[in-house]
């Protein structure tokens, strides 16, 4: 038995591959990234914002394009008039019908407007970029969740078979209490501890059970898919990398990063908004130019030198400069909260840059430490068998007490229990220096 405890020890510290569960299939990490870039809610919504942005983007030269125009009336009179001349004669008609129809083809084209048009069509292109920095933060976060809880799952399913390791272990240990009572070697209260605790690592199976289902659905809303929690299976291994180094993640951070380079097109925003602005200082010249349509008939008339009929058409043309000279300051105003915003944003780019250091220095400190702490465990969880076996032995022969092999196990649990945390926390360090580097996914 004990042969068979330790190889059941060592297939849980080596994490095996290969799963066979009846009816389910097993996910890939792969599968499960690819499936959440392609169904996730935030993600979609943040490719929608981009989307809107691009829009604007292809129509950016339309800003140079004149505006035309056409506009067409029709008017319907009937009327009833009455007139008093000076020499005191009267006139009067009723039911006087007349109508008038008009249309004029219209260009306005600004020629010149302090070069806003440039800016604004520079502006557009910050624009675009911007959304789709914000589009890539959001599918580095989203990735990153999908990672974290995928072996979150791979973990609580080690976590799992610890406890079936534990549960054996004291399913022995109670028939051996109880083959010793039998003989009279034994005692009840060891019978019913061993009793006690078997149930204890049973009810204990139940909720880590529990537990990964609920991680399964966690990741299934994440990844927006229709499969159900008890269709699939995850491999119980968590690969880790340990070969990042503090100087590949800091290297070209600020090109990397999207949080940094979405604050830093902020900035470009701010400048163009600076220069749309400045324009208003400057001069606007227009080119115009119309082509109109115009034709009245009246039925009949009471003053015998009106016309019955009227029409004229023709076009005209000419440019129009609108120059400032006094606008109650607006322009200056605005200036200076353009150049206050441009200082805000740079501060603000500043301060993120701060900040994400900071966090890949505190993600690479807990990189290292979890590294560590693996190594410890995994030296400490060789002990710890080994102190269960002989503990077990001994108590076989009499030589141990129940306590201390309860003792000895809870050590075992506990030590193994270290060893799976060690394990998932270096991931998520992992994982977190990938996401502030922008290299989670390539």
């Amino acid at each position: 038995m004990r042969v068979t405890f330790i190889k059941k020890i060592a297939a849980i510290l080596s994490a095996c591959f290969w799963i066979s569960v009846n009816g389910q299939r097993v996910l890939t990490l792969e599968e499960a990234i690819a499936t959440a870039l392609q169904n996730n809610y935030d993600i979609q919504l943040a490719r929608g914002d981009s989307l809107v942005a691009a829009i604007d983007y292809s129509y950016r030269n339309a800003v140079f394009l004149p505006s035309v125009n056409i506009n067409a009336g029709a008017t319907f009179n009937n009327n009833n008039q009455r007139q008093t001349l000076a020499d005191g004669s009267e006139r009067k008609s009723n039911n006087v019908r007349s109508n008038n129809i008009q249309g004029s083809l219209g260009l306005d084209w600004v020629l010149f407007d302090g070069l806003r048009m440039f800016a604004t069509r520079d502006k557009v292109a910050a624009l675009l970029e911007s959304g789709a920095y914000s589009a890539k933060e959001q599918v580095i976060n989203t990735v990153a969740q999908v990672i974290n809880i995928y072996y979150n799952i791979a973990r609580q399913q080690q976590l799992i078979k610890a406890t079936d390791v534990q549960i054996e272990l004291n399913e022995e240990r109670a028939n051996l209490a109880q083959y010793k009572l039998d003989i009279g070697s034994g005692t009840k209260p060891d019978v019913l501890q061993s009793k006690v605790d078997l149930n204890e690592q049973k009810a204990l199976k139940m909720r880590q059970q529990t537990l990964v289902t609920q991680l399964k659905s966690q990741l299934l809303q994440v990844m927006n898919s229709k499969i159900q929690e008890h269709e699939f299976t995850i491999p119980d291994t968590i690969p880790l990398n340990f070969d990042i180094t503090l100087g590949d993640v800091q290297d070209g951070l600020e090109r990397t990063n999207p949080t940094l380079l979405r604050a830093r097109s902020a900035i470009d925003i701010a400048e163009y908004e600076l220069k749309e602005t400045k324009a208003g200082l400057w001069p606007t010249l227009s080119f115009g130019s119309a082509y109109n349509f115009s034709r009245t008939s009246n039925k009949k008339v009471l003053n015998n030198f009106s016309t019955l009929f009227n029409q004229f058409h023709g076009y005209n043309y000419g440019f129009t400069a609108r120059i400032p000279i006094f606008n109650q300051f607006t322009v200056k105003r605005q200036i200076k909260q353009d150049k206050l915003n441009i200082t805000l944003q740079q501060l603000q780019y500043e301060n993120q840059r701060s900040l994400i250091r900071l966090a890949v220095l505190n993600a690479f400190k807990e990189y290292i430490q979890q590294q560590n702490a693996l190594k410890l465990e995994e030296e400490n969880i060789l002990l710890a068998e080994e102190n269960v076996d002989i503990v077990f032995q001994a108590y076989k022969l009499g030589g141990a007490t129940l306590v201390q092999l309860r003792e000895a196990q809870n050590s075992l649990a506990q030590a193994y229990d270290r060893l799976i945390d060690a394990r998932y926390n270096l991931k998520r360090a992992e994982t977190e220096l990938l996401r502030l580097k922008g290299d989670i996914i390539k």
